[in-house]
């Protein structure tokens, strides 16, 4: 009868073990893009590798320098998917983007974004370019003409330069 008591006694303080599990805390805060105000969380696409890194401690990669296969500078968070793009000066929002956007135009519809930002600058088949009070922001459409992914720049549509 004592074994059966100390056994069960074990397996029932052994069980609390089970559920109580090592939790990891993510390092970064959450990512709150300002489409027309050009920043997110402060970072604006002028600011350096270390000011990125700083404000989101989460990369997924950094790149320091432009080498031979024309790789662009830059702090990027491929699980974020967003990219810091500092040697171009501009900061990158893909599809699958899950911080908070103000306004959310991501997956807006090509036309119903004029009382947004009125005209575009620039229009091409595959994008919008509209000037901004911090420089560009570029806006890429799916085959649906809805927005998939957003480029916001501190350089004007005649200077800007983007990566590859």
């Amino acid at each position: 009868m004592s074994k059966i008591l100390l056994c069960s006694s074990a397996a029932i303080l052994l069980s609390f073990n089970v559920f109580a599990q090592l939790k990891v805390t993510d390092a970064c805060p959450v990512f709150n893009v300002d489409v027309l105000d050009g920043h997110v969380n402060r970072i604006h696409s002028r600011s350096t590798i270390s000011e990125v890194i700083k404000t989101f401690p989460c990369q997924t990669s950094v790149e320091e320098r432009i080498d031979s296969i024309g790789r662009c500078t830059g702090v990027f968070y491929a699980n974020k998917h967003i990219s810091f793009y500092t040697g171009r000066n501009y900061i990158e929002i893909s599809q699958g983007y899950t911080g908070k956007m103000e306004p959310a135009i991501m997956g807006s519809a090509r036309g119903s974004l004029f009382n947004t930002l009125g005209l575009a600058k620039i229009k091409d088949i595959q994008w919008d370019a509209f000037q901004t009070k911090y420089g560009t922001l570029i806006l890429y459409y799916n085959k649906s003409g809805k927005v998939e992914k957003i480029q916001m720049s501190s350089r004007t549509t005649d200077a800007i330069k983007l990566c590859e």
